[in-house]
Formats: C-alpha cells, structure tokens, sequence
C-alpha cells in the first residue's frame, strides 16, 4: 500500500536479498495493517456518528408533563447531545414542566399557537439560545371536548377550524419561522394517529384533522425538500398522556388495540422518542414525506 504508506508519511522501500530478490519489509508490512485498521475505524466512528443527535440543536413543541411524547422525545435528545428547547402551554403548565426541564438544563417557554406572535416569540427564543436548528418536533394536538366527543357531522365550524389550527396548521407556521434558520437543512417531525386512516371509535373529529396533518406532511416535503429539510409524520400506538385523557373511552381503544397488535402490547414512550430521534438523525437522511407507524404492529391488522 505505497500511496498510504506516503500519505501517512512512512518511506516505501524493501532490502534486497543478494539474489537481488526484494526481502518483505515486515516493518512496513505491520504499518500496512495499522493503516487499514486506523481507517475502518475512522468510517465505522463516522457511520455511527450518523444516529443519534449529537451536536445538533432542536425545538420540542408540546411539552405537558413526564408523560408527554414531547417529553420522551426531548429528554433522549438531550441525553444524546443535542441542544434543545421547548414549550408548553402555558404559564400554568410551566408549573408541571419546568421541574422536568430546569435539572435537565432545557430552556423552556410557554406557547399557545392560538394566540397571535406567541409562536414567533417560541421561535425567536430558540434561535437566541441555540443559534441555529437542525429539527424540530412538533407535537401538539387538541379540540374543543363538545365537539371531540360529538359526532363529525354534529361537529360546530369554529371547533373544527381550532381543531385544525392548533393540531394541523401550526406545523406549517412552525416550519415556515423555522426553516430560515435550519442552514444545514435537517428534519421536521409531527406526531399522528391511526385515526387518519381509519375510523377509530371515539376519535371523531380528530381523525379528519390527523388525515389533514399527514397530507400536510408530504406537501411541506415537497416544498421543504430542496433546502435540505426532511419532514415525517410519526405515528404512534395509544399511551396515556394528557391529550389522550381527552378522548371518550380512550381505556377501551388501549385495550382494543394491545388485543389487534401482533406485539400484544402498548408501545412506550421511550420507543416513540427512538423512532423520532432516528428520524431527526442523518442516519434518516434518505428519507421523507413519510408517516411511519411505532404501535406495536396494530396498523397492520385489518
């Protein structure tokens, strides 16, 4: 391997026998094997560079508390090295989240996309402590309960407009603040449900509104797409969260549902968190316009 060997500054040279036939270097030979080991090291330390988030810098929309898939989602990013920043609601639950994120050395602001400048102000405060983004998690979701727990036809214009606000067009507001700042391209990632494929008993007018959000998905792939920025639907399995205490009989569709998967169980938390965490990765970085199911396998089952 002479072009190695002078590129890592070693001389290429052999002894000849008195025969004149050149006697191997074992010297150089062990060097030879030194350089190959050094440099399937070097691309297999490269490689595994590509998971995880280290280095990288994000915002986490949607904070509630512990059990909050923005939470899982934000706690192993950090754990990961990454910079983060979230939100939740707000000044309220700060009282619920701000325990989570003060030890964990996470920055948190309050936002509720529903009132005017409040999401420009969560993106302002982000760049001012992050500098720049490289994903963004967004998972918010909610309805007015009269008309969640209603019939869709039954359902009133002003709460589906606000159902759709707060759970569908937020995250085209949010990439549209954030993408200026996400220079080295990077990932958008929201959170769905079943539901907007199927109907689901008791998810009413969410599932026309998660139908919307994946639709919404792949357009903004499209259009996001040639500055570098993938974007994903991440579609979890029901867990018992906040925004899920919201839905009528929401233990029976758990019940229902760990029964249909193949897995036989819920999934966790810990396992959407890894699935998003993949997906704001450049292990990811093929990869976009996609909703990928995390629920043990329930999607597959007619």
């Amino acid at each position: 391997m002479p072009a190695a060997r002078r590129a890592a500054g070693i001389p290429c040279s052999t002894t000849p026998f008195p025969s004149g036939n050149p006697q191997p270097n074992y010297y150089e030979d062990t060097m030879d094997q030194a350089i190959n080991t050094a440099s399937l090291t070097n691309d297999v330390t490269q490689r595994l560079s590509r998971l995880g988030l280290a280095g990288k810098k994000g915002l986490v929309v949607g904070v509630a508390n512990e059990h909050s898939i923005a939470w899982g989602c934000a706690e192993l990013a950090k754990l990961q090295g990454a910079e983060v920043v979230v939100s939740c609601l707000n000044e309220k639950a700060m009282r619920f989240v701000s325990p989570l994120t003060e030890p964990a050395g996470i920055p948190l602001k309050p936002c509720n996309v529903e009132n005017p400048g409040e999401l420009q102000a969560l993106v302002d405060f982000a760049i001012e402590k992050l500098g720049r983004l490289d994903f963004i998690v967004h998972s918010i979701a909610w309805a007015p309960l009269e008309d969640l727990h209603g019939r869709v036809i039954d359902s009133s214009s002003t709460g589906f407009a606000r159902a759709m606000e707060v759970s569908c067009h937020s995250l085209a507001e949010l990439a549209k603040l954030c993408a200026p700042h996400m220079t080295r391209g990077g990932a958008i990632v929201t959170m769905s449900y079943l539901g907007a494929d199927e109907a689901v008993p008791h998810y009413g007018l969410m599932g026309p509104v998660k139908a919307a959000l994946e639709s919404l998905v792949r357009y903004m792939a499209v259009e996001l797409g040639p500055q570098g920025i993938r974007v994903h639907a991440v579609s979890p399995g029901p867990i018992h969260t906040r925004a899920a205490s919201g839905i009528a009989g929401f233990d029976e569709l758990m019940a229902s549902a760990v029964a249909k998967s193949p897995l036989g169980r819920a999934v966790t938390l810990d396992e959407i968190a890894q699935l998003t965490s993949f997906l704001c990765s450049d292990a990811a970085s093929g990869m976009t316009g996609q909703t990928i199911y995390v629920d043990a396998g329930c999607h597959a089952v007619a």
